[in-house]
């Protein structure tokens, strides 16, 4: 990883100094996002309640500049020239991270509660839209969301890299996710309140490895 990747982990470790817990498996988690990105691969997120806020709030700062300038690419540019709009299109569009809310699809969400199974409706969307070298990211504060863990055992079988976020003890959870992230906290609205400094953190330095500049 870069400097900058890795200072933005430094950065939420020197501000919230009790997420030292998690300091291997936050790293592990911006070490495969990275991997799967620069393999073509995309992330797709999704929770319940709060978390399935989260998971919008995750996706809006990946798919476009969070804290550094994405300048289009030469090849995107070139792309972009043969628009009618071109001049536009280039100078307010950005270079966006892959990633996909599964939060977000109400019809195919409620069509699918409603004619098959409630609770596979997360499982449901990654087994339609993942594919192998992938990362997929379910939070879940208690970590015994059914729909969550469901998910979760589908992207494995996918061969998609799965990253849980969680309360302390991890749930069910912890018992599928390959990287679990489980905050130091065991009610609810506590561990929401450090799930959002990880995942900016994680966005933040996902972005600073393919956008900063720093060749180291």
């Amino acid at each position: 990883m870069k400097e900058l990747t890795q200072q933005r982990i430094k950065d939420l470790l020197s501000r919230y100094p009790l997420l030292s817990v998690n300091e291997a498996s936050i790293s592990a988690a911006v070490e495969s996002i990275i991997t799967s990105y620069k393999k073509g691969g995309k992330i797709l997120v999704c929770g319940n309640g709060g978390s399935a806020s989260d998971a919008l709030h995750i996706v809006g700062e990946l798919q476009k500049n969070f804290a550094i300038n994405r300048e289009l690419t030469e090849e995107c540019k070139a792309k972009l020239s043969k628009c009618q709009h071109a001049e536009y299109l280039m100078a307010n569009l950005e270079m966006g991270i892959p990633a996909i809310s599964l939060v977000s699809e109400t019809s195919l969400m409620t069509a699918f509660a409603n004619d098959t199974a409630p609770d596979l409706t997360f499982a449901q969307e990654v087994f339609g839209q993942g594919k192998a070298g992938d990362i997929f990211l379910g939070i879940s504060t208690s970590g015994n969301s059914a729909n969550v863990i469901y998910a979760t055992e589908v992207a494995k079988v996918l061969d998609i890299t799965t990253i849980g976020l969680t309360g302390k003890t991890g749930g069910k959870l912890k018992d599928f996710a390959d990287i679990l992230i489980n905050v130091p906290e065991t009610e609810t609205y506590k561990i929401q309140e450090l799930h959002l400094p990880i995942y900016h953190a994680i966005c933040l330095a996902v972005e600073a490895e393919f956008f900063s500049g720093d060749k180291r």
